[in-house]
């Protein structure tokens, strides 16, 4: 064999090995794509997203600032299914949604003068079993900082614990925890937990509460607790990118934007953050035909890498004692 056919092999062999080994290569399905563009005239700041688990491919959204109090049922489709109006709610600067244990909660958050306003409203309605248009009484959670008012787009609730967080946002961005239970009476005190990306606009909670992602316009961050970043996400160019939720099978996330005639972006959860493997070989927690966890591989498949790793290697020795024969 001519040294020239021992380096056609070592080529033939390493792009094999390039589409084995994780992250050399991409497929199709891992690059962000565009579900559907929203449509309603109604809908002109998108500033947040839920998607629910009751009624599959729905997805709520609502407008920002003074708009009505409503939230929008979108299909897989992105028209609208449904309207939701929130009776007793008032939308002085409505920034986020997000999907508890009791219903959806709406984050009357905003606060662009921080410091405006002595404090900040939740909304929470419960989510309907039968998807239609309605009229919802609104249940109010007054909301304070403990280390005084903010600014904030960012309200996620933890789906095993109910509990509510918010990320504010400024150039140094924080993550604060609610209490246990919010209450109706008096003021529920956020406290400082962690960090927040730069510029936080939205972020939510994984269906099963392991790690939540939070966005900012140029990218996203998935955590495993406050301050524990599992990885970053890379999402796409949007006008002016505020809203970000999990998949209801949490293998994906969806994100929109202010303005009209948006599209809805669906971009793959990094490897790192997806649900773990059980015993059984299954993914935990989670649906899909791939829950491999943080960047690892099943013995299955490290043995066939390891293995063109070390033919290559050879045969590139090989190659190279060849062309020392041919050359002395």
């Amino acid at each position: 064999m001519s040294p020239r056919a021992v380096i056609r092999i070592l080529a033939a062999l390493l792009t094999v090995a390039a589409t084995v080994i994780p992250g050399t290569a991409r497929a199709d399905d891992d690059e962000p794509k565009k579900l559907c563009t929203i449509k309603d005239p109604r809908i002109g700041e998108s500033s947040g997203l839920a998607a629910s688990r009751r009624h599959p491919g729905i997805v709520y959204t609502f407008n920002d600032s003074d708009g009505p109090t409503q939230i929008y049922a979108l299909g897989p489709d992105c028209r609208t299914r449904a309207t939701l109006t929130l009776a007793g709610a008032r939308n002085r600067d409505w920034e986020a949604i997000a999907l508890g244990p009791n219903g959806i909660y709406v984050g009357d958050i905003g606060d662009n003068m921080d410091g405006a306003w002595p404090y900040v409203t939740v909304y929470r309605i419960p989510e309907p079993s039968v998807l239609r248009s309605r009229t919802l009484r609104a249940t109010a959670y007054r909301i304070k900082y403990a280390d005084g008012p903010r600014n904030a787009e960012t309200m996620m609730i933890n789906p095993r614990t109910g509990r509510l967080y918010i990320a504010s946002k400024a150039f140094s961005d924080s993550l604060y925890e609610g209490p246990k239970h919010l209450s109706t009476s008096g003021y529920n005190i956020m406290h400082k937990v962690g960090d927040a990306p730069f510029y936080a606009t939205d972020g939510a909670f994984a269906p099963d509460g392991r790690t939540f992602v939070i966005r900012g316009y140029w990218g996203a961050e998935i955590y495993s607790a406050p301050g524990k970043k599992v990885t970053d996400v890379s999402i796409p160019n949007q006008q002016q990118g505020e809203g970000i939720t999990f998949t209801a099978d949490g293998r994906s996330l969806l994100l929109s934007s202010e303005g009209q005639k948006q599209p809805l972006w669906q971009v793959p959860v990094p490897a790192k953050a997806l649900p773990a493997r059980t015993n059984s070989g299954s993914p935990a927690n989670s649906s899909g035909k791939d829950g491999a966890s943080s960047g690892s591989t099943s013995g299955s498949k490290k043995f066939p890498v390891v293995s063109l790793v070390l033919v290559a290697g050879v045969v590139l020795l090989i190659a190279g004692l060849f062309a020392r024969r041919r050359g002395s």
